[in-house]
């Protein structure tokens, strides 16, 4: 439109662009109410939407948004309104735990615990500096599962849920990892087509560890700390142990996850290459 046009020629733009406007309608209606809509509450946020939406939710933990929007026919705001308003849930991530334990497993971690706080003086003693822990765990090159890939809606009263970890079959190393009061000690690779037992737990692995210990005091008293694998019971790591001088520290049986190294794995997250 050009600048400085007469009056008339402004009211004819204007005539005409309103025209064009009003033709190009393919519907009108007469109503001066709203129409129904999803996204309207009083009319969307009843108790047979509420229940479906609470259906899908047992049905599926990992249902979005979207999937409810798409199998119920309502907009994101009354589905965010029936979620928190009504049925109360919200979305959180699993924990990873390696095991479900018995009760009795569970009892025998909680005394073994309480045996230990004794023995070390609630860890004040001085022997905790003497005390080192290591375990095998493969290392994997993969693509975890991200945190919003992992999260599940979750009812008021029930318990965060858990996720028990599973092995993943891809590139893979691996590797025994020791650590004392400290910090790291050491750790050592597993050759390629070699498995863990006591030929190798014994002559390669803790050679190693007990080398770096002593790098600094060649005498140091050590207490071992490691699970009940075959390769670690065994008569000939046992021989190892005695032979060295070596204190093995108790522990119960198929409790792995009382080990500061199997502990520290969980908190800190696997390491990927």
């Amino acid at each position: 439109m050009e600048k400085n046009l007469p009056t008339l020629k402004v009211k004819q733009f204007i005539f005409e662009v309103v025209q064009s406007e009003s033709t190009s309608q393919t519907h009108w209606s007469n109503a001066v109410t709203d129409e129904s809509r999803a996204g309207r509450p009083k009319s969307v946020v009843v108790p047979e939407k509420i229940n479906a939406v609470r259906e899908l939710i047992k049905q599926d933990r990992h249902v979005t948004y979207r999937e409810i929007e798409a199998s119920l026919d309502i907009s994101m705001t009354s589905i965010n309104k029936i979620l928190h308003e009504h049925l109360s849930v919200k979305k959180i991530c699993s924990r990873w735990i390696p095991h479900n334990l018995t009760n009795a497993q569970k009892k025998a971690r909680v005394d073994w615990c309480k045996e230990m706080l004794e023995k070390y003086i609630q860890g004040t003693s001085k022997a905790v500096y003497n005390i080192y822990t290591g375990d095998e765990s493969w290392i994997y090159a993969y693509e975890p599962e991200t945190k919003q890939q992992s999260t599940v809606w979750v009812f008021q009263d029930e318990a965060k849920p858990t996720k028990v970890v599973r092995g993943r079959s891809t590139s893979k190393q691996m590797i025994a990892c020791f650590f004392g009061i400290n910090g790291h000690v050491a750790t050592v690779a597993l050759e390629q087509r070699r498995t863990v037992n006591s030929e190798w737990y014994t002559t390669i692995c803790l050679p190693e560890v007990i080398g770096e210990i002593r790098k600094k005091q060649k005498n140091r008293r050590i207490i071992l700390h490691h699970d009940n694998a075959s390769s670690h019971t065994s008569t000939q790591t046992k021989a190892f142990l005695t032979e060295r001088k070596i204190e093995l520290m108790g522990h119960p049986p198929q409790l792995v996850l009382i080990q500061e190294s199997t502990y520290f794995r969980l908190k800190f997250g696997t390491i990927h290459r």
